[in-house]
């Protein structure tokens, strides 16, 4: 009896493993003929246009656009890197490329050094911001596309070329040699006052770990005893960069970040594994919108073990991890393959692209779906929406005057010509311009054109567009030319009423010329609403710990 009764224990789970592995054998195999099948139709179909199609196609064109929309299908995230584009891919990634060193861009006249990156070859050379590039060795390069100005301006390491540029009605030539070129992922760093030492972290390719430790290191020794560490707007990149410099500041052996995905092999705990720099000093990490993956995973890590006080507006919310796989013909693919989760536990996403392939709708993760957390302290943190700060600094609203100014390039072309008449200035921290130098400025934007719409008037247009569908309008329409009258903007009037917003905009354009990338990043840090919370904090040991402590409701 009791082995009867045993039989079917035994053998009925057999039975549906035999079954299940069956069923999944030939899931398996439906999916394989299925991709076969596809493949076969996209291979023929390519073929045949290429055959039969009335005008001439390119087949390579033709298929990497129908690479590309199949894998917008996906995520964002998702990409496709034809043998072509390596080498920028690599340069993303690395942060390296052979070259002058230089930003190129075009300003409506031309193609022109925007920005001479500090100890490479432009620079060295006396390449100034504002140069009009005109020719490149013996080709020139006048209305060309600013991409083929640039692969001109890149080749390989140690090679020599010659640059022709026009500066203020000057024509001059420069004889430069390609070096490699590595981005600095820490533009800047120094000190605020005599304790408060800054770190700007603008990226994470190699190295980027390796240039917060020097910065810290030095800047601890000019005397430096708290930190903010300046993550906005930093797009993110290499995962490991991120655990490396958490591990500055956390001790050995503790979680960082978790990878995990459908395969086996992409599932990693990635931990500290060195002796941290400082585990005590007091942090603030500023973040907003514009911070994503790698500077989230800093930030969250920060957060979760209660290290340091984030500051600013919510991150980006990328919690996804991409593998680079190669493919034949040297092209790769750049593929989400995990989620990543940090210290606590939550996973940062805050797009659910599953549900926006199903519903053809961008899909947040909505509020009553995200689940709570733990810091090590015991706060409470919430996943499902990037990073949110310990405390929210509101961005900076420009007036409508300053956002026409900088994209008619008037401020661009006014720095320009004050660089011209002012062989040098003070330090980027203080200088500003003069209300002289505004006056000058005020006559150099005589009879051009920077005409824009303000926040009432735009108020006013639309009132009108939505009263005239009313029976009524004709009543109100003399009210409304009246209003329309008293609120039409006055340009002159605006200059002087945001004064001070448009002379701060010039000063640290005007300091760009002198001190470039490094002195520009400085120079934006003075009134700077989130540097200011930030300096408090640390002012204030007290606040640190009662923020670090108290249950976030």
């Amino acid at each position: 009896m009791i082995n009867k009764l045993k039989r079917p224990v035994v053998y009925i789970p057999l039975a549906l493993l035999l079954f299940s592995g069956v069923f999944a054998f030939q899931l398996k195999n439906d999916k394989l003929f299925a991709l076969a099948k596809n493949i076969d139709i996209f291979a023929t179909l390519v073929r045949e246009l290429d055959s039969y199609y009335v005008d001439e196609i390119d087949p390579d064109q033709l298929v990497t656009i129908g690479i590309n929309a199949m894998l917008e299908e996906l995520d964002p995230y998702t990409e496709y890197i034809p043998e072509e584009e390596s080498d920028d891919f690599r340069m993303l990634t690395t942060g390296e490329y052979a070259g002058i060193g230089a930003l190129i861009g075009n300003r409506g006249e031309g193609n022109m050094v925007l920005m001479p990156y500090t100890g490479f070859p432009a620079q060295a050379a006396g390449l100034k911001i504002a140069d009009y590039i005109l020719k490149i060795d013996s080709v020139d390069v006048v209305g060309k596309p600013t991409s083929e100005v640039s692969d001109l301006l890149k080749g390989p390491a140690n090679t020599p070329l010659k640059v022709k540029v026009l500066r203020n009605k000057d024509t001059l030539d420069f004889s430069l040699v390609r070096k490699k070129i590595s981005l600095k992922n820490v533009p800047f760093y120094g000190k605020l006052d005599e304790k408060t030492g800054y770190i700007k972290l603008a990226d994470f390719t190699s190295n980027a770990s390796a240039e917060v430790r020097n910065a810290l290191v030095s800047l601890k020794s000019q005397g430096a005893d708290r930190l903010i560490l300046d993550l906005r707007d930093n797009p993110g990149g290499l995962v490991n960069e991120a655990v490396e410099i958490v591990n500055l500041f956390i001790p050995k052996g503790k979680d960082v970040v978790k990878t995990i995905g459908k395969l086996q092999s992409v599932n990693y705990n990635y931990r500290t594994t060195k002796t941290p720099v400082d585990k005590d000093i007091p942090i603030v990490v500023l973040i907003n919108e514009r911070s994503a993956s790698a500077a989230e995973i800093v930030a969250g890590a920060l957060q979760d073990y209660d290290r340091a006080v984030l500051v600013g507006r919510k991150s980006f919310g990328k919690g996804l991890v991409q593998t680079t796989i190669p493919l034949t013909y040297n092209a790769q693919v750049k593929v989400t393959t995990a989620k990543y989760y940090i210290p606590s536990g939550r996973c940062i996403q805050a797009i659910d692209y599953a549900q926006t392939r199903e519903n053809g709708e961008v899909t947040s993760v909505p509020d009553s779906l995200r689940k709570a957390f733990k810091t090590a302290n015991g706060r409470r943190v919430l996943d499902g929406a990037g990073i949110e700060p310990d405390e929210s600094v509101e961005e900076v609203n420009y007036a409508p005057i300053s956002y026409t100014l900088v994209a008619g390039n008037h401020i661009f072309d006014f720095a320009t010509q004050y660089f011209y008449k002012h062989e040098s200035i003070t330090d980027p921290l203080t200088f500003t311009i003069t209300d002289q130098d505004y006056e000058e400025f005020k006559k150099f934007l005589s009879g051009k054109e920077y005409d824009y719409t303000t926040y009432v008037e735009k108020s006013v247009q639309d009132l009108e567009k939505y009263a005239e569908k009313e029976e009524y309008f004709d009543e109100i329409k003399s009210q409304l030319e009246a209003i329309k009258a008293k609120v039409n903007h006055s340009k002159e009037q605006d200059l002087d009423t945001n004064k001070e917003e448009v002379k701060k905009i010039l000063s640290e354009e005007i300091v760009s010329r002198y001190y470039f990338q490094e002195g520009m990043v400085e120079a934006g840090l003075d009134q700077d609403p989130a540097v200011e919370v930030a300096k408090s904090y640390l002012s204030n040991p007290a606040k640190i710990a009662e923020t670090l402590t108290a249950t976030i409701k």
